[in-house]
């Protein structure tokens, strides 16, 4: 699809592996780090995260 010009590619990806093994907070930090989650997205989950102690959780 075209965004303002600019041209948006899209793949679809994969990710298999044993339970508890990471693959949610894998994908959610690489959705994060190429710009699919905004900050202040994530600052709010840090924070309601330190509400419930649970400061690990990110």
């Amino acid at each position: 699809s075209l965004i303002m010009g600019k041209e948006k590619f899209h793949i679809n990806i994969v990710v298999i592996g044993h339970v508890d093994s990471g693959k949610s907070t894998t994908t959610g930090h690489l959705i994060y780090k190429l710009g699919g989650i905004d900050k202040r997205v994530i600052e709010g989950f840090e924070k309601e995260a330190a509400e419930m102690n649970k400061r690990s959780f990110k």
